[in-house]
This record gives C-alpha cells, structure tokens and sequence, in this order.
C-alpha cells in the first residue's frame, strides 16, 4: 500500500510574533492614551492628530531600536558563550565528554547506549560544540538578520498599532465623538489581535483574543487615566 507522507507543522517563528506582540501592544495602547488624555485639553481634533504622529514616529523609533539592540546583545552573547565552549572543548576534553553523558542520563540513556555517542561527537569538534550549546546552555545560534528584522518588525507593528486609535481623530472633528469611536476600535483591534496571536501560537485563537483585549484595556485605560490626570 502507499504510504501516505507525514508531514508535520510547528510554528518556528516565535521571535517574529513575540517582536510583533511588543510593537503591537504599545502601539494600541501609547498613542491611545496621548490621544485621549489630550482630547479634555484641545478643541481640534488635529492637534490631536499632529502629536499622535509624532509620538508614533518616536515610539517606533524608540522601540525598534531597543529591539535591535536586544537582537545585537544575544548575538553577542552566543558567540561569546560558542567560543568559550570551543575554548573548553581543547583544554579540558574530559570534563567537557562528561557534561555531554549527564545530558544523555538525563533522558534514562545507560552507560552504555551514552559511550558511543560521546565519542563520536568527541571526534566532531563543531557538532560537539553545537551540541553544547544547544543541550547545556540552552542557545540557539542567532540568524544573523535577526537584529535588523527584529527592529523593523517591532517599528512596522507599533505604526500599524498607533493609527488605529488615532484614526478617528483623522475623521471627526470633534475630540470627544472621536474619542467614543477610538475607544471601539482599539478594543476591537486587540480582540482580533488577540485572535491572530492565537491561531499562530497554536493555543486557543478566543481564549487569546479575550486575554489580549482586556489585558490591553486595562492598560490602556491605566495610561488614559494617568494622561488626563496629568492634563
């Protein structure tokens, strides 16, 4: 009889969706708290409009660039740790085939099952130290465009996030209706979000968007309570 292919499907993405969570959760929620603590403060809605544009500028900036640092510092931390494996793996051998058995004991290998992979990664120094990596210290070796993807990510998700709640104010001229509809689709934009998020991450696409939308209320209501406050 044919076989029929088994073909398995992971999400491997996590650091896109975890880089697009943290630029889309700001962007709904920053701009909509300047928004509305404003909207007591000024009679046009364009006022409005002009300092929500440039905070979401900022903001994008800001956060795209602490994302690509953090990428940067990983980088760097992996070759960091990589060299000093490969330091480790020349000068003390023993203890270094020893660390590879107490990982293979760790999943109820023998002695003997665990001999003969030691030594075969022993006579590979690039998988030994791959293997080190990933098993011991628990690194995965960065792509090397992850910096620049990571910053671009984070800033593309924290515009397209900051003018939903600033969009109303684009279409009424009066803050105080626009702030009613800004409001809705901020909450309606962190629903579907959420819904989004889930359908990726493989957990529960309505459990998520009602997670992601009253997480992000109460935030964003947090930051609007404190920005008109302050107004």
């Amino acid at each position: 009889m044919p076989q029929t292919l088994h073909v398995e499907r992971h999400f491997t993405s996590s650091a896109i969706v975890r880089d697009i969570v943290i630029g889309m959760s700001d962007g709904l929620t920053v701009p909509f708290a300047l928004a509305a603590g404003l909207t007591g403060a000024v009679a046009a809605s364009s006022i409005i409009v002009t300092a929500g544009l440039a905070e979401i500028a900022a903001g994008a900036i800001a956060m795209g660039l602490g994302g690509y640092l953090a990428a940067k510092s990983d980088a760097e931390h992996y070759a960091s740790e990589r060299k000093r494996e490969g330091r480790e793996v020349r000068e003390i051998p023993d203890e270094e085939r020893e660390e590879v058995a107490q990982v293979f004991r760790g999943y109820g290998l023998t002695a003997e099952q665990i001999k003969p992979v030691v030594e075969a990664l022993s006579n590979r120094p690039q998988a030994w130290i791959d293997f080190m990596m990933r098993f011991e210290l628990g690194l995965e070796e960065p792509q090397p465009e992850r910096a620049r993807n990571s910053a671009l990510t984070i800033a593309g998700a924290y515009v397209a996030g900051g003018l939903i709640p600033l969009a109303p104010y684009m279409l009424v001229s009066t803050p105080r209706s626009a702030l009613f509809f800004s409001i809705g689709f901020t909450l309606m934009a962190l629903f579907i979000f959420g819904f989004v998020k889930g359908k990726f991450t493989t957990a529960r696409p309505l459990r998520s968007a009602l997670q992601t939308a009253l997480i992000g209320a109460i935030a964003a209501g947090a930051a609007f309570l404190i920005a008109t406050a302050i107004s």
